[in-house]
């Protein structure tokens, strides 16, 4: 499959066998190669590769170098801090990594690269998650005109983590690049009152965290239109007195892709229920909405509503 000029590969095998320009690793701070991928890296392609990294670190989390790749197949080695201090991973973190290390890639002029479902190892982060956070980095970088990949492969070792990166990856992929296009996206988000305070909806999705109920426009809909489909989709409500707030059009408001919210303000109606692709609903008490950990620009939109209503 391919994403723009950049052909998408998903195969099974040892990353430490594949002839491309770079591979990418997992790494912590001190870019010491002393377990799990990074061990066998090392034991492979030789302890240069180790004494490089170390001289270019410590490192942050989030952040990316490259080294020279010794013995093995490959020009360079990529290392990517994936891992807190106690050897775990978070979305940001994880989705910090995946970029620095693909702009290190392009600071190699690499044509090739190979990376591996980084944070699901020693890391432990949900491997859809991970699967869709790399491949909305990669989507990324393709519509970067700066960009000299041209093929990207996903090399997966063992059968489990393989069937979901196939499945997740190739269906993410095709529903974004068929149905959506390479964006900016509209979109729309609801902010629905209540008596108690407003609906929110807990995302099974990365970016993870509370946020409001919304979602892409179809084609042939009008924005008011999404807005009432998206709140019986996500929340079983209907909307009274719907009225748009505001639109916000930040390029990083939405860390998967460009996308344009217009965001509405709404009275729900019915009982509230979380649809099929939500991990939980919540009915927040309007005192109570700056104490949760948000996706998107959500925090910011409900601090502007907030000031807002004061003035109502």
């Amino acid at each position: 499959m391919n994403i723009g000029d950049i052909e998408v590969k998903i195969i099974r095998g040892d990353i430490a066998r594949l002839d491309v320009d770079a591979v990418i690793i997992p790494a912590d701070g001190q870019l010491k190669m002393d377990s799990g991928l990074g061990e066998f890296i090392r034991k492979e392609g030789g302890d240069e590769i180790e004494e490089e990294a170390v001289s270019k670190g410590p490192l942050q989390e989030g952040k990316a170098v490259s080294t020279r790749a010794g013995r093995l197949k490959a020009r360079y080695v990529i290392h990517a801090v994936t891992k807190m201090a106690d050897g775990r991973t978070d979305q940001d973190i994880l989705r910090g990594a995946v970029f620095h290390a693909l702009q290190r890639a392009k600071e190699l002029k690499a044509r090739s690269l190979a990376l591996p479902a980084l944070g699901c190892a020693e890391e432990g982060f949900p491997a859809v998650g991970a699967a869709k956070i790399l491949a909305q980095e990669i989507m990324k970088c393709a519509r970067d005109a700066g960009t000299t990949l041209r093929e990207v492969t996903f090399c997966l070792y063992d059968e489990e983590t393989f069937a979901v990166f196939e499945r997740t990856v190739r269906g993410y992929i095709d529903h974004v690049v068929r149905k959506l296009g390479f964006g900016p996206y509209v979109t729309v988000d609801i902010i629905i009152e209540t008596l108690e305070g407003i609906v929110l909806i807990e995302r099974s999705n990365p970016p993870y965290g509370w946020a409001l109920p919304g979602g892409f426009v179809d084609y042939g809909e009008s924005l008011e239109e999404a807005a009432a489909r998206e709140a019986r989709e996500e929340t079983n409500l209907d909307l009274v007195d719907l009225r748009q707030f505001h639109t916000y059009s930040a390029p990083g408001r939405d860390p998967r892709f460009h996308t344009i919210s217009t965001v509405f303000v709404a009275e729900g109606q019915g009982e509230p229920r979380s649809g099929d692709d939500a991990a939980g609903l919540r009915i927040v008490r309007y005192e109570d909405l700056l104490q949760l950990d948000y996706a998107f620009d959500h925090k910011e939109i409900i601090e502007e509503y907030l000031v807002e209503r004061d003035f109502d």
